[in-house]
């Protein structure tokens, strides 16, 4: 069977309301932004989100950029405390990225998170992709349009080398003007942190302690506070079990063994088995594959023994 064909559109009006089509449906496209090329899909939309992780290869759930028209966007979903709403107001649109607090019952798919209270967020300069998010109406979500571990896409020719086939369509904006990925900067409360060198300078040392909260940083994930067992296919009488495929479980990743909808339900699955009485976990078999091979990982990282106290 071959791969589907990857279509180029030059960045137009038509080509704007050919993507929005696709996002609105679920799919995901390329996009230039003024940093890099973006692979974009809604962000409240867990089955598109994980078809990001599905074309890039990515190994392991990364925190994901989520892309706005601009601070109104942005506040129904994060927190703005006055150094945030100050670096907004002078960087924004631009190559600026802000990780801030999560607002509670938020709309944004928990894969783009990965299960963290704090969200990634930046309003990028570029036409195009400001024209799709204004079109789609919804928050973008848009890692760099490449396959994972290689280098980043400042050219439509770059992301077509690297995904076509992968995905249906690449809006074509030219070269990128930066070519490097955003400054990202956390504004969670307290100082200013910088977690991620980029364009803009804001005179800040590299922040290179503490946990993963932006795209580059990953070393480990949310974990539930319980003990959790892998390759389970029937539960022990402590355990909760979250079923894949032919193991139902109490709750499950895919009834019908789809790693797409499986890497969508992970997180919430998660935050739904530590908040059930069993005092266990039990997670059934994924195929350790494609997208399967991602969803293993972060499941593995789950199941680790953790450290206890400080």
């Amino acid at each position: 069977m071959s791969a589907p064909e990857t279509r180029i559109l030059a960045h137009d009006e038509a080509a704007i309301a050919e993507a929005a089509r696709l996002i609105r449906a679920g799919r995901i496209v390329a996009m230039p932004t003024e940093t890099v090329y973006g692979l974009a899909a809604d962000a409240t939309n867990g089955e598109a989100v994980a078809r990001i992780y599905e074309a890039k290869g990515r190994p392991r759930f990364n925190p994901l950029i989520v892309h706005v028209t601009g601070v109104e966007q942005a506040a129904t979903f994060a927190r703005f405390d006055e150094k945030a709403r100050a670096l907004a107001a002078q960087y924004w649109p631009g190559p600026l990225t802000l990780v801030l607090p999560l607002r509670e019952g938020a709309p944004i798919a928990s894969l783009v998170t990965a299960g963290l209270p704090t969200i990634a967020v930046r309003a990028p300069a570029h036409p195009a992709m400001r024209a799709l998010i204004e079109a789609v109406g919804r928050p973008l979500a848009a890692p760099s349009a490449n396959a994972s571990g290689r280098i980043s896409p400042t050219r439509a020719a770059h992301v077509l080398a690297g995904l076509g086939g992968r995905i249906p369509l690449i809006v074509d904006g030219g070269p990128s003007a930066h070519g490097l990925e955003s400054t990202i900067v956390a504004a969670t409360g307290g100082g200013l942190r910088l977690l991620r060198p980029g364009p803009i300078d804001l005179g800040l040392e590299l922040d290179r302690g503490g946990g993963v909260e932006a795209p580059g940083q990953l070393q480990s994930h949310y974990a539930p506070a319980k003990p959790v067992r892998l390759g389970a296919t029937e539960a022990a009488a402590d355990e909760w079990l979250i079923g894949f495929g032919a193991v139902a479980g109490d709750a499950s990743l895919s009834p019908a063994g789809d790693p797409v909808e499986a890497a969508a339900c992970l997180f919430a699955r998660l935050h739904e088995a530590e908040a059930a009485p069993p005092p266990r976990i039990a997670v059934a078999p994924v195929p350790d594959r494609g997208l399967g091979a991602a969803i293993n990982d972060r499941l593995r990282r789950a199941a680790a023994p953790r450290k206890m106290g400080g």
